[in-house]
């Protein structure tokens, strides 16, 4: 398996920070665990970037750690990414010209570039142990933490002979250049790190096993990689890659020195880094709740970037129009569930009637109230109902997810409607006088409307009672829906019908006398 770059070097921006050659990102994750709201924000950025410019978006598995790395995940970052329309022109599951895009498929590929890293003396065999590069700090009164020093750098071939005779296994490491490493960040502008302060690192372990140190930049020399936008806590392995690249575009391997972008954390509570352990990192948590993926998306967007400064609400569309990697900002960005949550809410609203009931059928199924997951797949009954029902709830909701507690009640028989505990503590003393009042004028109506319904409780409670029409109905809803929250009470009791309403206000009715 051979891959045949070009060995012309290209930098990768213009002094400008325009472009130089067709954009080509990529996304490159670990199949660890379920997917984070970090990690996918950082997709989102590349996939609009690669969008904006007309670029190609190349998604590839970074999968060499065995005892880490799952199917089971690897599914769910395939899962999120579709889920969320984060389509890629290259990469696992669709194929392109430098396949495969798995790591683990393509050891020979980074064996051979290993072989030409040595052979030209941009690596080399290095046999110290840990405790031999801290034993040597000491005695020169260094930092003991210090980390490797460059001690193997120039070893005689009698002397790895005599380490390989202990039966010691050398690592490969990169020699690193005796200067500073400068690049200029397309998020943070130049960045340096002094010379010194990153020591010769490792790219092969002791048993041939390459490191994502090798690995990553190979991959994306390999594959023509133009711009590496990626996390913030991956900065401090930067001038290692550029350095990397160095000898890649030497050896002929790479084509061109990508521009780095590092994305800026995103924090949790109390201004810690979002970390697996928080709730809010969890993606497939956010879709359980009632996300769409438009809102998500959205809100996402607004972890380091921002439309325009007044304008917080866009499509993809939209911020594919707008998206440029330069006006990302680089200081760290907060999850605001509700803002998140606000957001989500905007995007409800902004959906088609017929969109907006479709979407709330795999949540009302999930929780047991209708029959299947799809709109086509339930009874006709069902779909009536759904029908008269969701355009009240849907300037309601924040989440898709609320579903079942605004509609739930319209899917259950009379007897089984759960009525709960707190929505009957809040019932005033005159609860009781209002549901015999309500029953009693409902009784003899023929014409069971949202109008007539309404003109009826009103003149019976609001009027005959004298009850103002803030509590008034407070009892109706409860019998009616369970909940002190529900949608809009006289719609909801025109699509119940008379006789159910009638049962459902005769049992709370029941229920009060028996306490």
């Amino acid at each position: 398996m051979t891959e045949n770059p070009a060995p012309t070097f290209v930098p990768a921006t213009t002094p400008g920070g325009g472009s130089a050659v067709p954009v080509r990102v990529r996304f490159c994750p670990s199949p660890t665990g379920t997917p984070h709201v970090g990690v996918i924000r950082t997709a989102l950025f590349n996939w609009a970037y690669a969008r904006h410019t007309g670029g190609t978006f190349v998604f590839r598995i970074e999968d060499t750690d065995a005892a880490r790395d799952s199917e089971e995940s690897y599914h769910q970052m395939l899962d999120a990414m579709r889920w969320l329309g984060l389509d890629w022109d290259e990469g696992v599951e669709v194929g392109g010209p430098h396949e495969p895009y798995r790591q683990s498929q393509r050891m020979d590929l980074y064996a051979d570039v290993v072989r030409r890293l040595v052979e030209g003396g941009y690596a080399y065999e290095s046999f110290s142990t840990p405790e031999e590069i801290e034993a040597r700090h000491r005695a020169a009164g260094r930092d003991p933490k210090l980390g490797y020093d460059g001690y193997d750098r120039d070893l005689t071939d009698e002397q790895k002979a005599a380490y390989r005779t202990e039966g010691r296994e050398p690592v490969l490491r990169i020699r690193m250049p005796d200067e500073d490493v400068t690049f200029t960040d397309l998020v943070r502008g130049d960045v340096t790190f002094k010379v010194g302060s990153v020591p010769d690192f490792v790219i092969v372990r002791g048993n041939g096993q390459p490191l994502y140190t090798l690995v990553n930049p190979v991959d994306d020399a390999l594959m023509g990689i133009t711009h590496v936008l990626r996390g913030e806590d991956l900065l401090s392995s930067t001038p290692r890659q550029v350095v990397l690249y160095r000898a890649l575009l030497d050896l002929g391997v790479a084509s061109v020195m990508p521009a780095f972008g590092h994305l800026p954390y995103v924090m949790g509570e109390g201004n810690k880094k979002l970390s697996k352990r928080d709730p809010e990192s969890n993606l497939f948590l956010h879709r359980e709740r009632g996300f769409t993926p438009e809102g998500l998306v959205n809100y996402l967007a607004l972890l380091g970037w921002s439309i325009s400064p007044d304008n917080d609400i866009f499509t993809k569309e939209e911020m594919v129009a707008a998206f440029d990697v330069a006006d990302v900002n680089p200081n760290p960005a907060r999850f605001d569930l509700k803002k998140a949550e606000a957001i989500n809410a905007t995007h409800l609203r902004m959906l088609a009637p017929e969109d907006f009931r479709a979407r709330v059928v795999p949540y009302l199924h999930r929780d047991g109230f209708l029959s299947a997951d799809t709109l086509d797949a339930l009874t006709d009954a069902e779909r009536a109902v759904l029908e008269q029902a969701t355009p009240l709830v849907q300037e309601r909701m924040t989440l898709l997810g609320e579903a079942s507690g605004m509609l739930g009640f319209l899917f259950v028989d009379d007897e089984r409607l759960a009525v709960e505990p707190e929505a009957q503590a809040a019932l005033r003393p005159e609860a009781a006088a209002v549901l015999d009042a309500s029953i009693a004028a409902l009784e003899p109506i023929d014409v069971f409307t949202t109008a007539v319904v309404e003109d009826v409780l009103r003149a019976a409670i609001v009027e005959g009672m004298g009850i103002k029409p803030r509590f008034a109905f407070a009892p109706l809803r409860t019998a009616i829906t369970g909940r002190r929250v529900s949608p809009p009470l006289f719609e909801s009791m025109e699509i119940l019908g008379k006789d159910s309403s009638l049962v459902r206000l005769r049992a709370m009715r029941d229920r009060l006398a028996a306490d």
